[in-house]
């Protein structure tokens, strides 16, 4: 017997494509996929599979505590960590659906879920397959939970890492699939879009101007002063669920990209937004506001960028769910630890440029990303400001749930570290249709017209997945 948890580095590191395919056939398989690197903020990618404990909550009601019974799963679990690897070496992995959010404040649900993902999904993991981008070394990881005693505890690390080595050296087994054909009827009211065979929004293009319309109404009114309005485009997906996965990421890589399946769903994400993390207390938010198109052309990115940084609508935008991003922290957070260290800030990715910022706090004695989850979900950048009631209209606009969509996937490990993106830019695949949400935050001085375009152009990276 040695130290725990029990670690064995894999010299070559395995490609993530790779090692993703060869997991598959094990239950309930994860992934966060730093796809995109950026410094820190693309170092490191995780994999696991098979959890010793899987919860699922499709509609837990307001009130409950949907965490419960992995809240006390994870405190069983004895906190050990391997100094110098990555932060990610087992524990809570899943999914925070959007309408989670109505656990902690009363907001009507759309009537319409014909996908009927479930609001919480996550699983308790003992093991993981973790890569350092920038050493280009990788490890697997073994806690050998849900053991305590440390002779059985360690002969259950090392069979785990038994079984991952030898996982990864076959050739990969059936893997998991969403479903070949349709086999939910979407309503009969979707419109077909131009773009990719068989695509079809939520939204006629009227329609959701007229939406936009309508919120801008409810901003001059002074119900609101910003709220994020998204149209569902959905097309038949045959293809696997991993295969879609990986195609999305070399199509539209990204910093905080990821997958979840399970059971007969699944959900792809190039997401390029952090929610929340959590690192020896500090607690950090990332904000995405102010979208322009990419040009293909670098002289034209430049101008792209000029417009973006100086667009007062913008940066106005951005200002407003920072504002309320530093209210939602510092509800868990020590007084005078919020702050705002880059504010509205353009970044690139591969079919558009944001802008965003940073905000961050350290956590009050007696709070936990549990409590911060509860203070924060879902993300400011997604519902609006003042949240509540834009959630509230959201829910009268939109005509059908969102899902996953604008909800999160998220690892949280015993000695309190955390990181939770927040699912834009995703495929949500299951009864055989990959349906992808987009959308964009409206203000009282939002072009409907312009506000229709920039969903489009969010989508585009998750398109080339369906032109190829």
């Amino acid at each position: 017997m040695g130290d725990f948890p029990v670690v064995e580095e894999l010299r070559p590191p395995p490609p993530i494509d790779t090692a993703l395919r060869a997991c598959a056939s094990w239950p309930s398989p994860v992934l966060f996929d730093s796809a995109l690197a950026r410094g820190d903020l693309g170092r490191y990618s995780f994999l696991s599979a098979d959890p010793r404990l899987f919860v699922t909550r499709p509609r837990p009601g307001y009130g409950e505590n949907p965490f419960g019974e992995l809240q006390a799963a994870l405190t069983g679990c004895t906190p050990d960590v391997a100094s110098d690897l990555p932060p990610f070496q087992g524990g809570v992995a899943g999914l925070l659906g959007y309408e989670l959010g109505g656990v902690w404040e009363r907001i009507p649900r759309a009537v319409t879920d014909e996908l009927e993902f479930p609001d919480f999904a996550a699983g308790l993991y003992d093991w993981v397959l973790a890569w350092d981008h920038q050493q280009q070394r990788a490890w697997i990881i073994s806690q050998g939970w849900p053991e305590t005693d440390p002779g059985r505890r360690w002969e259950a690390a090392h069979k785990r890492v038994h079984q991952v080595r030898e996982v990864l050296q076959t050739s990969p087994g059936p893997r998991r699939r969403p479903g070949l054909v349709p086999s939910v009827e979407l309503p009969a009211n979707r419109h077909f879009l131009p773009f990719v065979p068989g695509l079809t929004s939520n939204f006629s293009r009227e329609g959701y101007l007229s939406a936009v319309s309508r919120a801008i109404e409810y901003i001059r009114a002074g119900d609101i002063f910003q709220v994020n309005l998204s149209q569902r485009l959905a097309i038949p997906c045959p293809q696997d669920a991993v295969e879609t996965c990986l195609a999305l990421r070399r199509c539209n890589p990204a910093p905080f990209a990821g997958f979840l399946a399970h059971d007969d769903w699944a959900v792809a994400s190039s997401s390029p937004e952090r929610f929340l993390s959590v690192r020896d207390g500090l607690v950090e938010t990332r904000p995405i506001k102010g979208t322009r198109q990419r040009r293909g052309v670098s002289e034209a990115d430049l101008f792209t960028k000029d417009e973006l940084r100086e667009s007062s609508k913008d940066q106005a935008e951005n200002v407003m769910i920072v504002d309320l991003l530093r209210n939602d922290l510092s509800r868990v957070c020590r007084p005078g630890t919020v702050r705002v260290p880059d504010l509205a800030r353009v970044e690139t990715y591969e079919t558009v440029q944001h802008l965003v910022s940073v905000v961050q706090g350290r956590l009050s004695a007696g709070e936990d990303p549990w409590s911060l989850l509860a203070a924060t979900f879902p993300g400011g950048s997604i519902t609006g400001a003042p949240k509540v009631r834009a959630m509230e209209i959201i829910a009268g606009l939109e005509p059908t749930v969102r899902g996953p969509y604008c909800g999160g996937l998220f690892y949280l490990t015993p000695q309190g570290t955390m990181d939770c993106n927040i699912l834009i830019r995703t495929l949500c695949l299951r009864h055989g249709w990959g349906v992808f949400p987009v959308g964009g935050g409206i203000v009282a001085q939002s072009d409907p017209a312009s506000e229709y375009a920039e969903t489009l152009h969010k989508a585009a990276g998750l398109l080339r997945v369906f032109a190829s």
